[in-house]
């Protein structure tokens, strides 16, 4: 249980990283529109619920290491992603990417949330003896 809870975390830690990716992507292409950037958005409401979902998987499964670590990752993937929401929802509401106003910010979060996700992956090597 606890192999197939921790799969399915870093599996939906990489969906969502996709997810926000391509956001970000379509954010700063060139041509693109409110309708690419919109289309790009809807996609990270099923990855964050997908995310949340293994996350809680991981809080079940435990140990408390791996359920702390699954916090930590947690916690830096939600800012990462409400600075995303925020960057994507005025893009879409005026029209206008805001990349100058957004990409650094996002980029800064995106780089915080590799520290935790190491630990998680750790804490899941450990966990699993698979630590070698």
């Amino acid at each position: 249980m606890r192999r197939d809870a921790y799969i399915s975390c870093l599996a939906a830690v990489r969906h969502l990283n996709a997810a926000w990716w391509k956001v970000a992507d379509q954010l700063s292409a060139r041509g693109s529109t409110p309708l690419d950037w919109q289309a790009a958005f809807v996609e990270t409401h099923d990855a964050w619920a997908m995310f949340s979902a293994a996350s809680s998987a991981v809080s079940v499964a435990g140990p408390r290491s791996a359920v702390d670590a699954a916090a930590d990752l947690h916690q830096a993937m939600r800012q990462w992603e409400m600075i995303g929401v925020e960057w994507a929802r005025a893009a879409i509401r005026d029209g206008v990417a805001h990349v100058d106003d957004f990409h650094a910010r996002f980029e800064a979060a995106a780089s915080a949330k590799q520290p935790p996700l190491a630990a998680f992956q750790q804490a899941a090597r450990e966990v699993l003896s698979t630590e070698h």
